[in-house]
């Protein structure tokens, strides 16, 4: 799955042709974000559910693409995704979702992500796992979107699985998720009353990483704060204040700056 990583083109129309063909075939990972919000996922899904035997999936797939409101790359992705996991529900298709989960194209990975079948948080969290450690971004990113909702609507279930990965995991790319899946405001997803207003019962998640060597970690504990901070300033001052007593080190600085940048502005 993991492929020797190119820097990738800055503008779509610096993707070359055969290169854009590729993606749009499956055949190769996109390289940064250009390249993903290039990707043609209608061509992509035709291609695909053609090789593997699927096509009879595409009406169905095709008529809630049309039906969006406001498409968009992400939003498309998510259809798509939510939309494989019903039929495969209906059809008793698992083998589809791991050939999707395990295929070449982040894309493809993506839809999977989005196609998780399972109502309960606990088998969710345990489906997402492989998702949120991906080697792709655009997976990591989505695995967090496709539960942000449920952790969200479940929020006192969901911390204590998530303070965990937290403080156990070994990958940065997990305990990076339980930070990101829980800021109070996120990124272009919806917003938690309930951590906006008690930003405290994120603690269990923050506390072990406030001092996390990994920088991808560092940035989204800080964001969370920042997030935190636009509600609650006094909580995040006198938090941050006493990260920095306990540990005064590079990490903790960092994020603290990080979290404090809107207040000190």
């Amino acid at each position: 799955m993991t492929q020797a990583k190119r820097v990738g083109a800055r503008s779509v129309a610096q993707i070359p042709t055969d290169l854009l063909e590729q993606i749009n075939r499956g055949e190769t990972e996109t390289a940064n974000l250009t390249e993903w919000l290039a990707v043609d996922q209608v061509a992509l899904l035709e291609h695909q559910l053609y090789l593997l035997g699927r096509s009879d999936y595409l009406p169905e797939l095709l008529a809630q693409i049309r039906a969006q409101r406001k498409p968009s790359t992400h939003s498309t992705c998510s259809v798509i995704g939510r939309s494989l996991g019903q039929l495969t529900r209906q059809q008793g298709d698992e083998t589809l979702l791991h050939q999707l989960a395990t295929h070449p194209s982040d894309m493809l990975r993506c839809w999977a992500a989005y196609a998780q079948p399972h109502t309960s948080l606990q088998e969710a969290l345990r489906y997402i796992y492989p998702f949120a450690r991906d080697e792709h971004f655009g997976v990591r990113e989505v695995a967090w979107f496709a539960l942000r909702q449920q952790i969200i609507d479940e929020l006192d279930e969901a911390i204590p699985a998530l303070a965990d990965w937290a403080k156990t995991d070994e990958s940065e790319y997990i305990r990076r998720f339980a930070s990101e899946a829980t800021r109070p405001c996120g990124v272009w997803c919806a917003h938690s009353t309930r951590l906006k207003e008690q930003p405290e019962l994120g603690l269990p998640i923050l506390t072990p990483l406030r001092r996390d060597p990994s920088r991808y970690v560092q940035n989204s504990v800080g964001n969370w704060l920042n997030d935190a901070s636009k509600a609650q300033p006094q909580f995040v001052e006198t938090l941050c204040a006493a990260w920095l007593e306990e540990h005064d080190c590079p990490e903790t600085r960092y994020i603290t700056k990080r979290a404090l940048r809107s207040l000190h502005k």
